[in-house]
């Protein structure tokens, strides 16, 4: 279960970056950050071709890219209440450092570091 949490997080973080680097200035900083994370999702796929079968982990993967894609759209389009936005996409931002920790813990725990 843990798998597929931190795959799901993994495609919400990407799509996080993707809206970050379109509307915001390049930072150093974040591309060293999507850089490690990135290096974490290949070695959470690692795991995945080695211990699930590759056909339900492209399905899965396939699910959750839609899914994820759906989310962002939603928050970058809003949810507003009372005239004020529910979640600003800064708030997804300032969230991508943490989801970035959970994939990489996530990553450690399943292959027993």
């Amino acid at each position: 279960m843990l798998f597929y949490l931190a795959l799901f997080f993994a495609f919400v973080y990407f799509k996080i970056a993707r809206v970050y680097k379109k509307e915001e200035l390049p930072n150093r900083h974040i591309m060293l950050q999507n850089l490690l994370v990135g290096l974490a999702v290949v070695v959470l796929f690692d795991y995945g071709f080695t211990h699930l079968s590759w056909y339900s982990l492209i399905i899965v993967s396939f699910i959750f890219y839609i899914l994820a894609a759906l989310m962002v759209s939603a928050v970058q389009v809003g949810v507003f209440i009372d005239g004020k936005p529910f979640v600003k996409l800064s708030h997804l931002y300032k969230s991508m450092a943490f989801l970035g920790m959970f994939i990489s813990f996530i990553d450690v725990y399943l292959w027993g570091i």
